[in-house]
């Protein structure tokens, strides 16, 4: 989407294109794993990471730079290495898992409010250290508004606003609060630096010049359509049976950690601000019914992998479940979730 920065998790890996080993460790330990009790030997997770193609090298530096996010800790000083989940992480998974297995089950109650920000920064514009600067740097004051300009809209992107114009950010919603802090925190040492944090409704909401123009709403379209297209011919194998257990680990997982990024990238409009037919809905229950479905096969599979490098394995290996709800509003019933099956 134009100018919007996924919103990501504080510590969590980026997403990123192909079999990133960091993504999928995480998506594999918020799906199967939900107690800091639990001591995972390192093997373990590189025949984990196996599955997928990852080589041991890989998923050795993997489980380094999780343990440097703080998503995992080493126990004791054995070796090899032991790990287990924090309580900080198990935390973070059960909220990003549930909102990942809710997002879209509900159309926005929309009240018509968005929070707008407006900024001016001067090019020659930047923090003040206190520090004599050398005459290299001088030289270079020209292009020294960038880095405020870059981090602001960093921040902007991360808050879930989008660039309506050159200057001037968007989002749904009526709380200014968070935006107002991150540009004190960034720009109040700026020299000439100027923001604005509004509450504002659009006279013409939804024609070409309203709020909808912020969005690349036809390329995120075209995501949705990919994933349709891609999990497609599984979903047919799932209601035919044809889905064994060394297949549903890897079938799921890739389920979910595609799924994953569209509540980072979807600004969830308004329906009156989507075009007809919008394809959030039939990706959701796709998704919904093949994660449902293989949660018990994917769990099995991974017991089995990691069994011989940790006896233990089938005391904590679980999976995460969608639970069904009331849906008041007649959607599809699926709220967030929990975890069910062993552990």
């Amino acid at each position: 989407m134009s100018d919007h920065v996924p919103r990501g998790d504080v510590g969590a890996p980026r997403a990123q294109v192909g079999p990133n080993p960091q993504h999928l460790l995480t998506t594999l330990l918020g799906e199967y794993l939900d107690s800091d009790d639990a001591s995972l030997p390192s093997m373990a997770v590189v025949a984990m990471l196996r599955e997928f193609g990852i080589s041991e090298p890989s998923a050795r530096a993997a489980l380094s730079r999780l343990t440097k996010r703080g998503l995992i800790a080493v126990r004791g000083s054995g070796r090899p290495p032991v790990y287990h989940l924090t309580p900080q992480a198990i935390a973070r998974h059960r909220v990003r898992m549930d909102q990942f297995l809710s997002f879209g089950a509900r159309p926005r109650q929309w009240t018509g409010d968005w929070v707008t920000v407006s900024f001016s920064i001067p090019q020659s514009g930047q923090a003040q250290t206190g520090q004599a600067q050398s005459g290299q740097a001088q030289s270079g004051q020209a292009q020294s508004g960038q880095a405020p300009r870059h981090a602001v809209r960093k921040a902007l992107g991360t808050l879930g606003f989008a660039r309506l114009y050159d200057s001037v950010w968007i989002r749904p919603g009526s709380d200014p609060g968070p935006v107002s802090q991150a540009l004190r925190d960034i720009l109040d040492d700026v020299d000439g630096a100027r923001w604005s944090v509004m509450n504002t409704r659009f006279a013409e909401e939804a024609g070409p010049h309203g709020p909808a123009a912020a969005y690349d709403l036809a390329g995120l379209a075209s995501a949705y359509e990919a994933f349709l297209a891609r999990y497609s011919d599984l979903r047919v194998a799932v209601r035919n049976g044809e889905v064994d257990a060394t297949r549903a680990l890897v079938a799921r997982t890739s389920v979910m950690d595609s799924w994953r990024k569209f509540p980072d990238i979807d600004p969830d409009l308004p329906e009156h601000l989507l075009p007809a037919p919008w394809p959030r809905q039939a990706a959701r229950e796709l998704m919904l019914e093949i994660h449902s479905a293989l949660g018990s096969l994917a769990e099995a599979r991974l017991i089995e992998v990691a069994t011989p490098h940790w006896p233990d394995a089938a005391s904590w290996i679980t999976h995460f479940e969608a639970s069904e709800v009331a849906a008041p509003d007649g959607g599809d019933g699926f709220g967030g979730g929990g975890f069910g099956g062993g552990g």
